[in-house]
């Protein structure tokens, strides 16, 4: 065999530990995931809420309570979070959105919201229907727009 030969079965060999390497922890990580989904899923209520502001920003600007920002893990205390403020009775609280439905909340509204602690799973419109806020034009699409005229 010559060295070009032994190198591939190398690269080959360390390709497939670290194929089954990151198998096994996908495996463990989703298991992980689906038991907190049930918890989750327990402890669940529907509270009717007005929505007053949302916007993806850190944990540590969010206005969140000492122990859950002591909860999470620090490499996640930087990263921006789908926060939203909304008005639960009399009090004004804030409240972690979930991501896949941040962007169909109505701001300005009041919606029946699905909520486990400080966490938003999913939301109904009562007076309006659920329709998602308009986005935000970026400068590449007001580029394209003005050259197309």
């Amino acid at each position: 065999m010559s060295t070009w030969q032994i190198v591939l079965i190398v690269i080959t060999v360390l390709l497939l530990a670290a194929l089954i390497v990151l198998y096994i922890l996908g495996k463990k990580s989703q298991k992980k995931k689906e038991e907190q989904d049930a918890q989750i899923a327990a402890a669940a209520q529907t509270i009717s809420m007005l929505i007053i502001d949302k916007k993806r920003m850190p944990l540590k600007d969010a206005g969140l309570p000492a122990t859950v920002i002591e909860q999470t893990p620090k490499m996640l205390r930087r990263s921006k979070l789908p926060i939203v403020k909304a008005k639960v009775g009399p009090k004004i609280m804030t409240f972690i959105c979930d991501g896949a439905i941040f962007d169909g909340i109505p701001t300005k509204k009041e919606v029946k919201a699905v909520v486990s602690g400080l966490y938003i799973t999913s939301v109904k419109g009562i007076r309006v229907s659920n329709e998602a806020t308009p986005k935000k034009k970026k400068f590449w699409d007001k580029f394209k727009k003005t050259n197309n005229n």
